[in-house]
């Protein structure tokens, strides 16, 4: 029985560290200018202010319609409450009254 032995490639060689070194430029770009990267932070961190602040101003706005709903739903309707609700409801004011609505 004969056994042939086959001479190694020269370029299978290089197969491998070719593909690793691709394969960390690939990430390694995309870590730095990624939409998630490290230029992006000052982008994001930004944001996250932003964001923080409308979340701010809506929690108040929350808490302040909270508040005119329990004076609506605590079985005791408070005669303002009743009044500016049912003027807003209606559209009625009467000539000499100045109605600001909020």
């Amino acid at each position: 029985m004969r056994t042939q032995f086959r001479r190694q490639q020269s370029w299978g060689l290089w197969v491998i560290p070719v593909l690793s070194i691709g394969c960390f430029v690939y990430f390694g770009f995309h870590s730095w200018h990624g939409d998630f990267g490290l230029n992006a932070t000052a982008a994001l961190e930004q944001r996250r202010v932003e964001l923080t602040e409308r979340l701010a101003t809506l929690t108040e706005r929350r808490q302040h319609l909270e508040t005119r709903v329990k004076l609506l739903s605590d079985g005791i309707v408070e005669a303002d409450a009743l009044d500016e609700r049912a003027r807003l409801m209606l559209n009625v004011a009467r000539e000499d009254e100045i109605v600001y609505f909020n």
